[in-house]
């Protein structure tokens, strides 16, 4: 699960991407997501491929307004969202905004998580079949949009990564809810070492349901759009992934991660001997030591919560507290903005990073906890009982 870069796509899948992005008029919302109707098909198209189609605010609203006109629309019979370009489907979220918002003090990001988590949940109970198109690049908030769906669709090319580790930040979008349901401690290395999980890595980790080669994605949505049920049309086209990276390393994964302190993990990586438990012991040195004692602790909390809401308002919790640390700054500052890779943590050490201070990120915000208390079209109740 060595981190890696996203491989090109192929012409016949750029040029359905294209295809795809250039099909009707946005029916509201924003370019950014292109929104149309395809036989009996709700089709959502994220449309900024020069950024990995990454998450705005609108866009997280386009999709919510979308997805609700159709949860009630009797004409529409499932969903399908991909990303245009030729890199993935979503690179996250807008992490130069969380970067201005960390250094002046302001609350854009407060509102953005709340109303993408508030998405995530309404697409983890939506009324009809959900499908993403998990090809390429799928990393933070791409993840929060594809794995939360009910038919989830990897390709060869598909590269699946929880990365805030490396800058300061926590898994959120519902991230620790699926990750502390990895097998065995799998979700535990991969969110600590912010590495890389591939398709058959994805299909182990219950993070997707089925491998459909690239190539053949047009044909998968042509099925759909020609009135192919969800669950035969992946039938039709699904292959075999074989053993991912993840399942191979098992032994030692499950023995090194779970030890009950993230020192005490390195220490096991680093004893270990295998090369790739030393390689995923320097990944992890380089990390927040606050993100990756708060990453770990919230695994943990994750794995014994009722369900994804409980876990996204503890992610809000802990995204809100990140945002206010000096870590979540630096970190976007040396792997976005300066590029110098060379972030200057604070504290510095994981030893500095006690007990209290990984409280503050569970409590209450000063603003108040999520209100995942939705309604039939995915949003809060406004007062007097309308929605908002």
């Amino acid at each position: 699960m060595a981190p890696s870069p996203v491989a090109s796509a192929s012409a016949s899948a750029s040029a359905s991407a294209s295809a795809s992005a250039s099909v009707g008029a946005p029916a509201g919302g924003t370019d950014e997501v292109i929104r149309r109707v395809e036989g009996s098909v709700g089709r959502l198209t994220l449309n900024r491929p020069k950024a990995i189609n990454a998450l705005t605010h609108a866009m997280v609203l386009a999709m919510t307004e979308a997805l609700a006109d159709w949860a009630t629309d009797d004409s529409i019979t499932c969903v399908l969202v991909d990303g245009a370009g030729e890199r993935g489907l979503c690179a996250g979220g807008d992490v130069r905004a969380f970067y201005r918002d960390a250094r002046s003090g302001g609350t854009g990001s407060i509102d953005f998580w709340a109303d993408e988590y508030r998405l995530n949940a309404f697409i983890a109970r939506y009324p009809k079949p959900y499908v993403a198109l998990m090809d390429g690049l799928v990393m933070g908030g791409g993840v929060g949009i594809s794995a939360h769906g009910s038919v989830r669709v990897v390709t060869e090319r598909s590269r699946i990564a929880m990365p805030e580790t490396g800058i300061g930040l926590v898994p959120d979008v519902g991230g620790t809810w699926l990750l502390s349901r990895m097998p065995g401690q799998t979700g535990t290395h991969a969110a600590l070492t912010a590495g890389t999980l591939s398709a058959a890595d994805a299909l182990t980790g219950g993070l997707a349901d089925h491998l459909v080669p690239a190539g053949r994605l047009p044909e998968l949505v042509d099925l759909l759009v020609t009135g192919t049920s969800p669950t035969d049309a992946v039938a039709k086209l699904a292959v075999p992934a074989g053993e991912g990276g993840l399942a191979a390393a098992r032994g030692w994964i499950d023995a090194c991660y779970a030890a009950d302190t993230v020192e005490e993990i390195l220490g096991r990586l680093r004893a270990h001997g295998d090369p790739a438990a030393a390689a995923a012991a320097d990944e992890i040195a380089a990390k927040s030591p606050t993100a990756l004692t708060v990453t770990l602790t919230a695994l943990r909390r994750a794995a014994g919560l009722a369900d994804l809401a409980a876990a996204l308002v503890s992610e809000f919790r802990v995204s809100v507290a990140c945002l206010r640390h000096h870590d979540l700054a630096e970190g976007i500052r040396a792997q976005i903005i300066d590029k110098d890779r060379s972030p200057r943590w604070a504290p510095s050490s994981l030893a500095d990073v006690d007990d209290a201070l990984v409280a503050t990120f569970f409590a209450t915000p000063a603003g108040g906890d999520l209100d995942l208390d939705l309604d039939t079209r995915g949003r809060q109740p406004a007062p007097g009982g309308g929605p908002r």
